[in-house]
């Protein structure tokens, strides 16, 4: 049941195969049945075209005998009255004697339909045939007749062979003495041409099936290529996804561990130790209010308030960097100003921040990337740059949105002695690419210094008005 399911459900490399294979089926499949009707029609024309030949050879030597045998009496025939009993004899005797081949001879029949001449089967002579058809039921003797009074022709018909008695198909040409109301003529049998354009026929055929062979042969070496191919790609696919999957799990892990551990350093070097510096002012004001020092414990209580304010705005601009509160409530445009002057104040590097008109119309997912990448593209520079002076602009356009991000620094260490991008300009490429953005980085070593880093947003990413009013009534409290 479950392979049931498997067939009619494929899965995805299961569909990329069908993919490839369908069409290559559809093609030969027609490609076959075209060559085969081509091919069967061209030899059908030649096997007609052959037999037309073979016929009119046959004919053309029936006509030839006739001919001669009526060149042979005509002396006799010319000169005889209608009612010349002795001449009709004499030329009886001549066509009597005229017998050709295994078969071969010639017939007489009187325009009432009485035989006079039949040497090869004389239980036909001084009989009446009138009448007489063949197996088919086409008609002989009327025929011969009827052909005889319009002075010659042609006529079809099966008849016993007297070498062998089976019954053949004929071919005669008749010709009319219609002084003497006779029909004279002969046949000849054209079994041998309805054999031989059998076995063109049957040959023909088996060229065909040879054909329609050597196709599916070819169609099926293509599908096992095409199916193998598809098999080794998708295996290879699949590994490379795996390869890129335990890479992208395994950097998710280091960005959570080096966010965990940056967290843990803050709170240990930061908030841990003034809050030792509150419970040691505290302890000290608690021990000399015991002794009846009150004037002495006002010190260590001012101090241990002054730790403990210190201790909540470390607690808010951890928060803040964790996920800054003022993204949500003002919009981008607040929170990177408010960003770009914590920087200024915590490192003393010269930051500008400049925007347009912008009316905070980015998506959420689009104001957190853009938020992030900023934050990350500051945190490179007060690490790495040497910078004095940091620039960031943004602004939207009917195209969609940039942020724009530039030092004077001394630039992004490239060649030999640096084997790729680090981790944090690896994650911002994967959140602009997660968003169907660009990110470019322009950065010199020269004499002029420092580095560029441009975000660009679609323009899918900007709501509509009445989107943008929504989100805000979702965002507030």
């Amino acid at each position: 049941m479950r392979r049931l399911r498997t067939l009619i459900r494929p899965n995805y490399a299961q569909k990329i195969s069908l993919l490839a294979t369908l069409p290559l089926v559809v093609a030969v499949t027609a490609i076959a049945a075209l060559v085969a009707y081509q091919a069967q029609a061209l030899a059908e024309r030649e096997i007609q075209a052959l037999e037309r030949q073979l016929l009119s050879a046959k004919k053309a030597e029936l006509r030839n005998y006739v001919t001669q045998a009526r060149n042979g009496f005509a002396h006799i025939y010319g000169p005889a009255a209608p009612d010349d009993e002795e001449a009709k004899t004499r030329v009886a005797q001549i066509l009597a004697a005229m017998i050709y081949g295994q078969d071969g001879f010639f017939f007489v029949y009187d325009y009432d339909g009485k035989n006079l001449v039949s040497p090869r089967q004389t239980e036909f002579i001084n009989r009446n045939w009138e009448g007489l058809t063949d197996s088919q039921g086409i008609p002989v003797v009327d025929e011969f007749i009827r052909l005889a009074r319009q002075g010659a022709g042609w006529h079809s018909f099966m008849w016993e062979k007297p070498s062998t008695g089976e019954e053949a198909q004929m071919v005669a040409y008749v010709v009319g003495l219609q002084d003497w109301r006779w029909a004279v003529g002969t046949g000849v049998f054209i079994d041998d041409v309805l054999a031989s354009v059998a076995a063109s026929r049957a040959e023909t055929q088996l060229r065909v099936r040879r054909t329609f062979l050597y196709i599916g042969a070819i169609a099926l070496a293509a599908l096992l290529v095409v199916f193998g191919s598809g098999m080794v790609i998708n295996i290879r696919e699949r590994r490379l996804a795996d390869a890129k999957l335990k890479e992208l799990t395994q950097r998710v892990f280091d960005a959570q561990e080096e966010e965990r551990g940056r967290v843990a350093r803050e709170l240990h070097d930061g908030i841990s130790q003034i809050l030792v510096g509150v419970r040691y002012a505290l302890d000290s004001a608690r021990r000399k209010l015991a002794r009846g020092d009150k004037d002495g414990a006002e010190p260590p209580l001012d101090k241990g308030i002054v730790h403990l304010g210190t201790a909540i705005t470390e607690v808010r601009r951890i928060s803040r960097d964790l996920r800054p509160g003022v993204l949500d409530d003002l919009g981008l445009g607040p929170a990177l100003k408010s960003l770009t002057d914590d920087f200024r104040e915590r490192t003393g590097i010269e930051t500008e921040f400049t925007t347009v008109v912008f009316r905070n119309r980015l998506d959420q997912n689009s104001k957190i990337a853009l938020y992030r990448i900023a934050q990350e593209a500051l945190t490179n520079i007060e690490r790495h740059s040497g910078a004095t002076r940091v620039s960031i602009d943004l602004r939207g356009h009917k195209k969609g949105a940039t942020m724009r991000i530039s030092d004077n620094g001394r630039g992004i260490r490239s060649g030999p002695g640096k084997t790729g991008p680090g981790l944090g300009l690896r994650n911002m490429q994967e959140r602009i690419e997660q968003l169907d953005g660009t990110l470019r980085i322009l950065s010199s070593r020269g004499a002029q210094t420092g580095t560029v880093i441009e975000v660009s947003l679609p323009l899918s990413h900007l709501l509509p008005p009445q989107e943008e009013a929504t989100q805000k009534r979702k965002v507030s409290p």
